[in-house]
Formats: structure tokens, sequence, C-alpha cells
């Protein structure tokens, strides 16, 4: 059990979990933790390394000389890879394609997941990934998962200047060996193809107050 409450927003790509996760900290006073940029700056670090990111060994090769640190700013949680944050980087488009193949490996998911757990001990947070409820926090009793339809989801992704194949992140995040992307058995599903940001964090304060976390009139 993590010394703080864990609120645990998982999905897919393009869900639109990570507007959701945001939204819901603030409006809660909790940390806002996105698990994504942890990987994304491993992936921003190998890429700058000139290496393959599908060469696993070259990349656990490349982190033990790495210095990951995991800081909260502004009540949001920031990374930095040897005292640097990569910031916008993170949305690059060879950062975007290669991010997937990165989690992957074991090795830097078992390192990354002990850091987001470490979140938990730290301050009550909102933690947004793919596979927080279901192998990062799976004691927490808050577990939502935010999900679209490919068209949905494909959409918003272009509208980010991004053109990855949904189906195909999907593909790997669902299938890689160690906690692949999955939704918990009680977690909360909710489809956010037809709602604004609001409305699904209108439905998630709305589980919370009926699981007694939030007074009726909050």
């Amino acid at each position: 059990m993590s010394a703080h409450l864990v609120i645990a927003i998982d999905g897919p790509a393009a869900s639109g979990k990570s507007s959701v996760a945001r939204v819901l900290a603030r409006r809660l006073g909790y940390v806002y933790v996105n698990t994504g940029a942890m990987y994304r700056a491993v992936t921003w670090h190998v890429i700058g390394s000139h290496l393959d990111p599908s060469h696993s060994d070259a990349v656990l090769s490349l982190l033990e000389s790495t210095r990951i640190a995991c800081e909260i700013e502004a009540q949001e949680s920031v990374v930095r890879i040897n005292g640097v944050d990569p910031g916008a980087e993170l949305q690059g488009e060879q950062v975007n394609r290669a991010v997937s193949t990165i989690a992957t490996i074991p090795e830097v998911r078992r390192q990354l997941v002990a850091m987001q757990r470490a979140y938990g001990e730290k301050a009550d947070s909102v933690m947004e990934g793919r596979d927080i409820g279901s192998a990062v926090f799976p004691e927490t009793p808050y577990k939502f998962y935010i999900d679209a339809s490919p068209e949905v989801r494909a959409q918003r992704r272009a509208k980010q200047g991004l053109q990855d194949s949904i189906l195909q992140r999907d593909k790997v995040d669902t299938s890689r060996r160690m906690s692949p992307l999955v939704i918990a058995e009680d977690a909360h599903v909710i489809d956010s193809s037809h709602l604004t940001v609001d409305g699904v964090v209108g439905e998630i304060v709305g589980r919370l107050k009926l699981k007694g976390l939030l007074a009726a009139d909050f």
C-alpha cells in the first residue's frame, strides 16, 4: 500500500487520459503524474545517444550510466535525464514512433515502475498511464480506464500533428510480455469518444463521490 492516495487513469494512446488526469488533479488539489513522459524521456535519451531502441542490451547499458530524476514541480511530475528536462521534445515524432518499443523492455519498466511507486510515497496523486491500475498500484480502489474509438483517437493524433498508427500502437501495448495494456477488473470504463474533457472529469468525480472519497457537494 502506498503512503498516499492514488487515482489510476489508464487507457490507450489518444484516449484523452492525459488531459483528463491533469484537469482532475487540479480540481482535487492532487499531484498530476504522467508516467508516459518517463518512458518518452528514456526514449529521447536513447535516440539522442544514437542507439537503436529495439536493441535492448544497448539501451540497458546506456541506462546504467544515466541519472533519471522524477520530481514534482507546480503539482506536476517532471522527469530529468542527467539533469536535463527534455520538455516539448518528448512529443517529437521520433520519440513518438519509438516509445512503445522502449516500453516493451522489462528492465526499463521495472526501473520506471519503482519510480512511479515512489510518487505514491510523496503525495496524493492522479497518475495516468497504461498499467497504473493493473500493475503499478493494483491495490488502489480508484481505477479508471479511458477509451475512445480508433477513428476518434486517430483524428486526435492527426490534430496533434502525429502520423503514427493507432492500431500498431495498440498492438504493441497490449501484446508486450510485461504489464501489457489491459483493463483492470475493478476499473470503471469511460468512453470519451463523444465527451469533452470536463465531461469525463465530471463522470470520474461522480464515481469518487459514490465511493465516499469526495463529499456529495464537492
